[in-house]
C-alpha cells in the first residue's frame, strides 16, 4: 500500500532539482511514490532526476508524467492528482527540499487520529542571498474534528503554505478541490478550500519543509499584470465556496481572507511590479473588492486590524500617498509580492 504520493511540477529547475530529489530519496517513510510532472521546461531537469534514480533502490517509486503542453504549476498538480495512488497526497515544489522524516511523521500523526483529512507541519523560509532563515508557522490547532471554533481560528491566522500539508486523497476527490487555472495565488485558493471542506486535522509542530526564495522563481518574478490573475483567482474562490454551500456559514472569515490576500495583496502586487503605478488601477482593484465584499467595512476581523483599516483608508482617500508608502512598507517587512 502506498501511504503518501508526492506530486512535483517541474519547469526550469535544473540548478535545484537534485537537492530536492535527494531529500525525497532520503525519506524514512518507505511506502511512497513520487510523481514528477514534466511541464515542458527549457532545461534538462527531468533527465537529471532520471539519472539520479537510475540505480537507486527506490527507482520503482518514481512516476514521470508529461502533459501535451505547458500548464503551469497549479494545473500540473491537478493533472497528476488522478494518477496518485497514495492514501495521502502531498505537494513539493521542485526547487525546495524537505527533512528526511517529514512524510513519516505527518502520516503517523494523521493515522493516530483515525485517518484525518489534513495533517500539517511548519516550514523554514530559506534565502539564497544569505538572509537568516525564517520559520513560517501555521496556527496550533488541537487534533481531531475541525469544529467551527478551530476552523474559524485557522482560517483567520494561517499563511498560505499548501506544501506543509498532506491531504487525504479520497477527500480531495470527493470534494473536487483543485488548483485554479489562473497562475497566481493558487496556494491561497487550495488551502482555503481544504480548510473549509475538510472534517478533521492533525499536526506535527516541526519545520519539515524548506521553502527557497530564489531569483527567477514564480514568487519573485516581476509581472505588472500579476494582480489581475490574483483577483481572478479570488473571484473563482468566492464562487467555488458559494457553490459548495460553505460561504454563508463562514462569510466573515472568507471575506477577511479576500480582503487580506485578494484585495490588499493585489494592490501590493501591482505597486511593487509596476514602474509607474497609476491611481486609476488601484481604484479598479478596490472596485473589484467592493463588488465581492460590499459590506467589508462591517467585517469584525477587518475592523480589529488598525493597520488594514489605515491602508484601506489611504487607498480610498489618498491613493497618491499610498503609492509612495507601499514600496517602503514592502521593503521594510521583507514581503514577497
Amino acid at each position: 500500500m502506498i501511504k503518501v504520493s508526492v506530486i512535483l511540477p517541474v519547469y526550469g529547475v535544473a540548478e535545484y532539482i537534485e537537492k530536492c530529489t535527494q531529500s525525497l530519496l532520503e525519506q524514512t517513510l518507505q511506502e511512497m511514490e513520487f510523481i514528477y510532472v514534466d511541464d515542458h521546461g527549457p532545461d534538462n531537469s527531468i533527465e537529471l532526476v532520471q539519472k539520479m534514480i537510475a540505480d537507486h533502490p527506490r527507482k520503482s517509486q518514481f512516476v514521470f508524467l508529461k502533459p501535451e503542453h505547458n500548464m503551469g504549476a497549479g494545473m500540473a498538480r491537478n493533472f497528476a492528482i488522478p494518477h496518485a495512488k497514495g492514501e495521502y497526497v502531498a505537494f513539493v515544489d521542485s526547487d525546495d527540499w524537505v527533512e528526511p522524516t517529514m512524510f513519516e511523521e505527518l502520516y503517523n500523526a494523521a493515522i493516530a487520529q483515525g485517518g484525518v483529512d489534513l495533517c500539517y507541519c511548519q516550514a523554514a523560509k530559506d534565502y539564497l542571498d544569505g538572509q537568516p532563515t525564517e520559520i513560517l508557522r501555521n496556527p496550533e490547532i488541537e487534533p481531531g474534528t475541525l469544529t467551527d471554533e478551530k476552523r474559524r481560528f485557522f482560517l483567520t491566522h494561517y499563511v498560505s503554505l499548501f506544501w506543509t500539508f498532506i491531504y487525504r486523497r479520497e477527500m480531495l476527490l470527493a470534494t473536487g478541490i483543485e488548483y485554479p487555472e489562473t497562475r497566481s495565488a493558487d496556494d491561497s485558493y487550495f488551502v482555503t478550500s481544504n480548510l473549509l471542506l475538510a472534517n478533521s486535522v492533525a499536526r506535527v509542530d516541526k519545520p519539515f519543509y524548506h521553502y527557497l526564495i530564489r531569483p527567477g522563481s514564480v514568487c519573485t518574478t516581476k509581472d505588472s499584470t500579476k494582480y489581475q490573475k490574483r483577483l481572478a483567482t479570488f473571484a473563482s474562490l468566492m464562487k467555488f465556496l458559494k457553490d459548495k454551500g460553505v460561504y454563508n456559514d463562514y462569510k466573515a472569515e472568507i471575506d477577511f481572507i479576500y480582503l487580506k490576500k485578494g484585495y490588499l495583496t493585489s494592490v501590493f502586487n501591482y505597486v511593487y511590479n509596476s514602474l509607474e503605478p497609476k491611481k486609476s488601477t488601484v481604484a479598479e482593484i478596490r472596485a473589484e473588492m467592493m463588488r465581492q465584499v460590499p459590506d467589508y467595512s462591517r467585517n469584525s476581523y477587518f475592523r480589529s486590524k488598525m493597520s488594514l483599516r489605515m491602508l484601506d483608508w489611504l487607498l480610498k482617500c489618498m491613493p497618491g500617498l499610498a503609492l509612495k508608502l507601499i514600496p517602503v512598507y514592502i521593503k521594510r517587512t521583507n514581503q514577497v509580492v
